[in-house]
């Protein structure tokens, strides 16, 4: 009745090379990278905080609140008086208090 072709599905040599190369590249990478983010020391919380420069956002009289990285942080000047848009140092974090010096010019 009906009469079916067969059809032959072939796969080149040189696909299966490229493919196997493509593979091995990729694990290879992803070794790597995954080895790298283990030797990274984690950077992460607020005794981290510590030595870096924030942006008072509310004067400090003492207390007040400073902007660091994104989020707004309660903040208590050891030093008197800070204007808004001043920036200061981080000295230390007790709780969610954030103990901070105005930040010195270098001139």
């Amino acid at each position: 009745m009906f009469q079916i072709e067969s059809i032959r599905f072939v796969i080149e040599p040189w696909a299966i090379a490229v493919i196997v190369v493509i593979v091995v590249a990729f694990i290879a990478f992803a070794i790597y990278w995954g080895i790298q983010a283990h030797k990274r020391q984690v950077s992460a919380g607020k005794e981290e905080l510590v030595g870096r420069t924030a942006v008072v956002q509310q004067g400090l009289n003492p207390k007040g609140t400073v902007f660091i990285e994104g989020e707004r942080w309660a903040a208590v000047s050891e030093e008197g008086r800070v204007k808004a848009g001043e920036e200061v140092v981080i000295t230390r974090v007790e709780g969610l208090m954030l103990y901070v010096v105005r930040k010195q010019q270098r001139g």
